[in-house]
């Protein structure tokens, strides 16, 4: 999975006639770098150490060379992230080109110089190369967190599942003990249990299935406490993000880290939508015009928009609901539908991530509002016929909806009339 954006075919550098090309192939202890000019000919190549003195010794190879215009970095999502930034500082144009191809490797062989030098001929041609992401603010400090994150989940799940798997073999007088309980009953049931110091295969999986229970909650809380943390970046960065529709922090934080640090490297909604692999892919040959879904691009992000999807659909968004039923009457399948969908909410996020102020300054006032007329909350919610604790993420910021905004507000007012009257 690539963390890069690709460049459009149309997009060309300007460079001029004398200027040179470099290519580096990233390893986890050393960089090869790789000079060449502007026909592609080699003009030099030298192996330096993956180490801050080594980074400020191809500094100097590059600034020796030659006046060096662009650099092309392998992997700058892994083993070329630290010379990227360091380039990027000293005021080189970096460009992220992606794996050489297979074909390519097998007739013309593989080594670091080759590598290296292929890379300065991919940012030569323009072509596979991208703009690779800054990682030098509060978003890497997000994708640090994703990262613990979805450890600790995948931990968890798989605590889960060893719970159960143990139940369904375990004696019959554990299993009549748990059967009836759900997850969350029987982790908390679990770990209250005071399991004998027997050696029967009854005390071992009262035992077995207390410290798994333990080890899930404990999972449990390390997650509550990464969220926490996530909280305040994510507003930090882009409190709109955080108040749209259907956006929680994981799924913030995963569109705010596949964009990266500097979001203006996605030219347009499409360069987005192609990252998040919700673009359709031109599949057309002969006669035949048609486009297939892409299964590429950042699954994660991916993941994302599908979440903001189902939340949607499950709190009856109007907008989601009406899309629906009108493409049903179409006659488009549910699955369909939702790709489209994808597609649209990619677009709306897009426009979120490259103006990042606070889209819901109405929220404020709405409260304000209600409590000089006073209404309680519950009464309004009530009224309006949504969720209480909607109301109250829609007063205190955290969330944005116009359509609701303007609603409470109309309601308000009419129950002040009435009061008065």
């Amino acid at each position: 999975m690539t963390s890069m954006t690709l460049q459009p075919l149309a997009a060309t550098w300007d460079t001029a006639p004398n200027e040179l090309v470099a290519g580096i192939d990233t390893h986890k202890n050393t960089h090869h770098v790789a000079v060449v000019d502007q026909l592609g000919r080699p003009i030099s190549d030298q192996q330096f150490a993956a180490t801050a003195d080594g980074y400020q010794q191809i500094i100097e190879f590059l600034r020796t060379a030659g006046t060096v215009s662009r650099v092309g970095v392998e992997g700058t999502g892994s083993y070329g992230a630290g010379i990227a930034r360091i380039l990027t500082a000293a005021g080189f144009d970096v460009a992220e080109v992606a794996r050489p191809n297979r074909r390519v490797r097998r007739m013309r062989g593989k080594s670091d110089p080759l590598d290296a030098r292929q890379a300065a001929l991919t940012v030569l041609a323009g072509i596979d190369t991208a703009i690779p992401k800054a990682g030098d603010g509060q978003v890497e400090a997000l994708r640090m967190l994703l990262t613990e994150r979805r450890s600790a989940s995948k931990a968890r799940s798989q605590v889960m599942n060893q719970i159960h798997a143990l139940l369904i073999t375990a004696p019959d007088t554990v299993r009549d003990d748990y059967r009836r309980l759900g997850t969350i009953a029987l982790v908390a049931t679990l770990c209250r249990t005071r399991p004998g110091s027997g050696t029967s295969p009854e005390h071992t999986a009262r035992r077995v299935l207390k410290r798994l229970a333990v080890r899930h909650s404990a999972l449990s809380q390390e997650i509550a406490i990464i969220e926490r943390e996530m909280v305040p970046l994510i507003r930090a960065v882009n409190p709109a993000l955080y108040a749209s529709s259907g956006v929680g922090p994981v799924t913030a934080a995963t569109l705010l880290v596949a964009a990266g640090d500097n979001p203006e490297r996605l030219t347009s909604s499409a360069s987005f939508a192609a990252l998040a692999g919700v673009a359709p892919i031109p599949a057309s040959s002969g006669q035949r015009t048609r486009h297939r879904l892409s299964r590429g691009g950042n699954r994660n992000a991916n993941n994302a928009l599908h979440r903001i999807v189902l939340l949607r659909m499950r709190h009856r968004e109007p907008r989601t609901v009406a899309y629906f039923t009108r493409r049903r009457a179409e006659g488009l399948s549910d699955r369909d539908i939702m790709r489209c969908l994808k597609r649209h909410i990619a677009n709306e996020i897009y426009k979120v991530l490259m103006s990042p102020g606070l889209d819901n300054p109405v929220g404020q006032e709405l409260r304000q509002l209600r409590r000089e007329a006073g209404i309680p909350l519950t009464v309004l919610a009530d009224t309006l016929g949504v969720p209480r604790q909607r109301l109250q993420r829609l007063e205190i910021g955290t969330r944005a909806d116009r359509e609701l905004e303007a609603l409470a507000t109309a309601t308000i007012n009419q129950l002040t009339l009435e009061k008065a009257a």
